[in-house]
């Protein structure tokens, strides 16, 4: 297994201030001709005021013109070290529409005049699509991105984090790309099904949390890891935990009955409508569960870029169709993992559990390059970007990231 070495990633701040002069004059009039030397006097000051005027105003011009140079170069420094956004975002288009899916019908004749019959005779139901939000920005200069979330989550967490602050989807968009969100069939906004699960009342919110690498939790209170980039406030805590949502046809609260193949081929649905819409091939960017079914699409279209999985729960082995599928239409793959794996707590199962799963992205790497792929496995810590849990794009350094994804996409793919 590789040696990994460590950094501190150190993030600088700009401010900027404004300071605004200006000035005001004043008038006298002559009095009698007994006052004449008084009005001389007058007048000669009243000259004086104009010219004190007239400098104050030359004063206050390069005030303000000193001021928007500072302002300039603060907005420089700004956006050279990403510590201020880039001022407003404009979308040109946006908009939502549903992808992939069955109809399903039942036996008998549909009775218009006895419509609240309870079997549902001769009726139809739309099920098992994605549901897609797009956003186009005003100057779009890249190729579209693809997003699906992973388990228990919906495309919302490409959209904001816990705390507030920009998701990846607007970080792209202000990189030139479209994006295309997706809620996967049967959760967010496409939860209408064709097989039946169980909603689960169980209180679990601590179990992902352990699961997800943020911390250990003890006496009712998140303890984050060392270092952690995770906004450990309570208020972030609560808007982290209420993103949870469950999937409308799984039994399981664990995950072990998810429809990989009814997800993989919305996915690639979708992939081909954003073709059909642009012209384009999309960059595929999954996370943790939703790595399985990108993967799968492959296999479903050809108009997948690239993949960026985001802690994928694994990668394809070298035997099986979806490799074939990737390395046949040689899509150039990269695989992000964060820290607190080889670092993690050793009795914390989630530890040994991301040690395995990311075990499967190196053989995976090793095999697809072999083979003449293009595929990279990006260890954060490495990289000199540490305290990363696994919802790295939610993290307070999530522009970082972004940054290092958007500079593997400008070196890998092409337009």
């Amino acid at each position: 297994m590789r040696k990994r070495g460590w950094k501190l990633a150190l993030l600088a701040g700009v401010m900027s201030a404004a300071l605004i002069g200006g000035c005001s004059s004043g008038n006298n009039t002559a009095g009698t001709t007994a006052a004449e030397t008084t009005a001389e006097t007058t007048a000669e000051e009243t000259a004086a005021q104009d010219n004190g005027a007239e400098e104050a105003e030359e004063t206050a011009e390069e005030s303000e013109e000193g001021t928007e140079a500072q302002e300039d170069g603060a907005g420089e420094a700004a956006q050279e070290d990403g510590s201020e956004e880039d001022g407003p975002l404009v979308i040109a288009d946006q908009g939502i529409f549903s992808a992939g899916g069955i109809t399903v019908t039942s036996e008998g004749t549909f009775d218009p005049e006895n419509h609240w019959e309870e079997t549902g005779a001769g009726q139809t139901s739309h099920v098992d699509h994605a549901n897609v939000l797009y956003q186009i920005p005003e100057d779009e200069t890249g190729l579209p991105m693809v997003f699906l979330h992973g388990y228990g989550q919906s495309r919302m967490g490409w959209m904001t984090t816990p705390d507030g602050r920009e998701g990846w989807s607007d970080m792209f968009l202000r990189k030139g790309h479209s994006v295309f969100l997706i809620d996967e069939p049967r959760r967010g906004e496409a939860g209408a099904t064709s097989v039946s699960g169980d909603i689960s009342t169980k209180t679990l919110d601590q179990r992902w949390y352990t699961q997800f690498r943020i911390g250990r939790w003890e006496n009712g209170t998140s303890v984050p890891n060392e270092g952690s980039q995770f906004p450990n406030d309570e208020e972030s805590l609560d808007q982290f935990f209420r993103q949870m949502t469950p999937d409308t046809g799984m039994t399981s609260d664990m995950g072990a009955d998810f429809d990989n193949e009814t997800v993989a081929r919305a996915v690639a649905a979708t992939i081909d409508e954003v073709y059909e819409r642009t012209g384009k091939n999309s960059i595929l960017v999954t996370h943790s569960q939703g790595g399985g079914p990108g993967w799968t699409a492959a296999q479903y279209t050809d108009h997948i870029a690239a993949i960026v999985a985001v802690e994928p729960g694994g990668a394809p082995a070298a035997d099986s169709a979806d490799y074939q599928a990737v390395l046949e239409k040689k899509i150039p793959i990269v695989m992000y993992f964060g820290d607190y794996i080889d670092n993690g707590d050793p009795a914390i199962q989630a530890t040994a559990a991301w040690q395995s799963m990311r075990q499967t992205c190196y053989d995976f790497e090793e095999a697809y390059t072999a083979a003449g792929g293009n595929c990279t496995v990006i260890d954060l810590p490495e990289e000199g970007i540490t305290g990363n849990d696994h919802f790295m794009f939610q993290d307070l350094n999530n522009d970082v990231i972004a940054d290092h994804v958007e500079n593997w996409i400008q070196e890998n793919v092409e337009s």
